[in-house]
């Protein structure tokens, strides 16, 4: 049998698992501050745009809703998916996933997709292209003042 002068199979394999989970435990530790010379947070893909920022007067600026595409808004305790179908009509739906509760993503090519399993809604009513979820997206009123979609 021949001799071997490294690590055996178990120190290397035990190693690895210290090394995989230390990160995460250390996150968990963190204060939730970023760390000195972090990333930043990628960009949003394409016919997207990152969680709205709230507007003086309130609401989500309508340069922030891409036509033919849309960003998550938190309206009190809840998530509303703000969506632009066509240029100038501004639809508001409840981002929550009928299925499961997941957080939908906003649209692109005007699907809205489910990132947890897959679930598809049309853009610009809501209603369901692909299941597993079997009922459309919640509308949600939507008006535009000075500038801004608010929810109603």
């Amino acid at each position: 049998m021949p001799t071997t002068t490294g690590p055996s199979r178990r120190t290397v394999l035990c190693g690895l698992a210290v090394a995989l989970a230390t990160p995460g435990a250390l996150a968990a530790c963190s204060s939730g501050g970023t760390p000195s010379g972090a990333a930043p947070a990628p960009a949003p893909a394409p016919g997207t745009t990152a969680p709205s920022a709230t507007a003086a007067g309130g609401g989500t600026p309508v340069a922030q809703i891409p036509v033919g595409g849309g960003t998550i808004a938190t309206v009190g305790d809840r998530s509303v998916l703000l969506v632009q179908p066509t240029a100038g009509q501004f639809k508001g739906f409840d981002a929550t996933c009928p299925h499961q509760g997941t957080t939908v993503d906003p649209p692109e090519n005007g699907v809205i997709t489910c990132p947890n399993h897959f679930s598809q809604f049309d853009a610009a009513t809501g209603a369901v292209r692909k299941g597993p979820a079997d009922t459309g997206l919640t509308e949600v009123p939507v008006t535009v003042v000075d500038g801004t979609v608010q929810v109603s």
